[in-house]
């Protein structure tokens, strides 16, 4: 698998991170979303770079052009919810890809501990397709080694772009240690040195979910 990290490279990726971190900026839900869309954009444009394209024709009004042209329109995939307002901007980008949804939770025990569980997904044929699973928030690696491991569900991609805005070093390395397939790139904008007992990254952000939607109530 390889690792790329996004951020600290003074773009306006940067910029925003900063924002989506900024406790004085997280009481505007709209701008928290918009920063996730437009980093969603970004990734987007970054893993583009990627993808196959093949040199076509293209009939202007005074001439022809010859122009590159992507090949085939990834699908999108995203574990919800926290994960909509990212995903809305790589929509954006790939306007006319197909989309899967992943919905996992936190199962609770009585001592406080959880574990994450897979509940449901709505997915295209995924069978020989480049697939972006996205994640705004890499905590444990646990959420995102589901959502993979149940893209193959629906078939078996030709690559997997995994993208997370936010991860912990610890879950950086659970994603590795326990993905080894070498068709999957791992995109990150930030990775940070610490985790709480309760998964969340430190510094981070907090709960990038209940910033974008709202606070929830956790089943236990």
């Amino acid at each position: 698998m390889e690792t790329k990290v996004l951020g600290g490279n003074h773009s306006i990726l940067d910029q925003y991170l900063a924002e989506i971190r900024d406790i004085s900026i997280q009481n505007d839900p709209l701008r928290f979303r918009d920063n996730l869309n437009r980093i969603g954009e970004i990734f987007a444009y970054e893993i583009s770079k990627e993808l196959p394209f093949e040199v076509n024709d293209v009939q202007t009004p005074l001439g022809v052009a010859t122009v590159p042209k992507l090949v085939q329109q990834p699908v999108l995939a995203t574990i919800l919810r926290a994960g909509l307002a990212m995903h809305n901007g790589l929509l954006r980008i790939y306007d006319r890809a197909e989309n899967c949804f992943i919905s996992a939770f936190r199962k609770y025990t009585d001592d406080g501990a959880f574990e994450i569980e897979f509940e449901y997904m709505a997915s295209p044929s995924l069978d020989n397709k480049i697939v972006i699973l996205s994640d705004p928030m890499l905590a444990s690696g646990k959420s995102m080694e589901i959502g993979y491991r149940a893209l193959f569900s629906k078939g078996k991609p030709n690559h997997v772009h995994m993208v997370s805005i936010i991860a912990s070093k610890q879950g950086v390395d659970y994603v590795t240690d326990n993905i080894k397939d070498k068709n999957v790139t791992l995109w990150l904008g930030a990775v940070d040195d610490e985790m709480t007992s309760k998964s969340y990254i430190v510094p981070g952000l907090g709960d990038a979910g209940d910033l974008a939607y709202g606070e929830k109530i956790d089943s236990k």
